[in-house]
């Protein structure tokens, strides 16, 4: 059995995401946030760290989401 932790975000940012993912393969911001942050972790484990680069790439893609402001 997979334990679970809670992450909150600011109820503005829930909505903007839920618009986000309408019509996508994620069926919640859950789903969305697991991707996103199994994708940050997968690539830093591969390469043992993030070049700046790919940290700014991130960090607009979050932007462009809104969980950055």
């Amino acid at each position: 059995m997979t334990d679970y932790t809670t992450v909150s975000i600011p109820k503005e940012l829930a909505d903007r995401v839920e618009e986000t993912i309408e019509g996508t393969s994620f069926s919640s911001t859950s789903d969305l946030v697991r991707f996103l942050l199994r994708s940050i972790v997968i690539q830093h484990q591969q390469r043992g760290e993030l070049t700046e680069a790919e940290f700014d790439e991130i960090t607009d893609q979050l932007q462009d989401l809104g969980y950055l402001e």
